[in-house]
């Protein structure tokens, strides 16, 4: 699986630093939804789905988080602990976000508005779909039977 991360331009001085994220220039998408995680209790798992149409860019703007992602390929881990770094999640990858630190602050950026069907939200449901598979019962149901 390729994981692609985007180094965001950073600009500061002795005052501090800022990062813009613009849409076409380090944002590859029309940023269509924006939101963010926070106060992730100790233990817990997010995510744990893929969406079929969906684009994201996941920056960890303070404190770090594990990111278990799979395009079918196999599982691959991956730590964005980064504010000038971004994680582009494409299309058909299953994605579960775990080991939060406990002042893990993760701004996620869509090209999408909240969609709940565009959700996959069983992991062997995915690989059949990303893998296009076909089970005795997905070819049955096909037959009409």
């Amino acid at each position: 699986m390729e994981i692609e991360r985007i180094q965001l331009q950073k600009h500061g001085d002795n005052r501090g630093m800022l990062i813009a994220l613009e849409q076409d220039r380090n944002v590859p998408f029309e940023i269509r939804r924006v939101y963010y995680l926070f106060a992730t209790k100790s233990g817990v798992h997010r995510g744990r789905h893929a969406h079929r149409r969906l684009n994201q860019l996941a920056v960890t703007v303070r404190g770090s988080v594990t990111f278990l992602l799979d395009d079918g390929s196999g599982p691959v881990a991956v730590v964005l602990n980064d504010p000038s770094q971004g994680l582009l999640l494409g299309r058909m990858v299953w994605r579960e976000l775990y080991d939060f630190s406990e002042d893990c602050v993760l701004m996620v950026l869509a090209d999408q508005l909240y969609d709940r069907n565009d959700y996959i939200t069983d992991y062997a449901d995915f690989l059949r779909e990303v893998n296009g598979a076909m089970y005795p019962q997905d070819v049955a149901a096909c037959l009409g039977r």
